[in-house]
């Protein structure tokens, strides 16, 4: 899987959703600040509510635009069997019966690009998963908690 073109999926991901949060905030905004929306009473909270709705959708363009940024200005090595998860890394991990490809990323954690057919998601290393991935080598076991049951991975893959 080349890591490359499964980077710009990600950067282009992330740019569609800094245009939707953007209009998103812009909306809310304008929610927020239209005579409509000004209190009939003391007990009509509608101009309360759009305003933190305002804040919200406006904190969540902040981010997307951090880690498109971020995205952007990543540096990837090709990494081999012999070298530990970090930063830049697609890893794949193999259950009992499952497989799963993962793109250590700086940010945008759980988003999910198809490439080659096959899902890979994006993790962190401050994420659970991220803190148990990052370091290991190609060929290592994981315990990982699904519920209240412990299942063994083990590192398959690393590029």
């Amino acid at each position: 899987m080349n890591k490359k073109t499964l980077l710009q999926k990600i950067v282009a991901r992330l740019a569609d959703e800094v245009v939707l949060y953007t209009k998103a905030a812009r909306a809310a905004f304008e929610e927020a600040t239209d005579e409509q929306s000004r209190a009939d009473n003391k007990y009509d909270t509608r101009s309360l509510e759009a305003s933190y709705l305002a804040r919200g959708q406006a904190q969540q363009l902040a981010d997307t635009e951090q880690a498109l940024l971020e995205f952007k200005n990543m540096v990837l090595r090709d990494l081999g069997p012999q070298d530990r998860v970090e930063m830049g890394a697609l890893v794949e991990l193999t259950g009992k019966k499952e497989k799963a490809m993962y793109f250590v990323g700086p940010k945008a954690g759980g988003t999910e690009i198809e490439q080659d057919g096959q899902e890979v998601m994006v993790i962190t290393p401050q994420s659970p998963l991220g803190r148990q991935i990052v370091g290991r080598k190609q060929g290592e076991t994981l315990q990982l908690e699904v519920g209240a049951t412990k299942v063994a991975y083990k590192v398959t893959a690393v590029s």
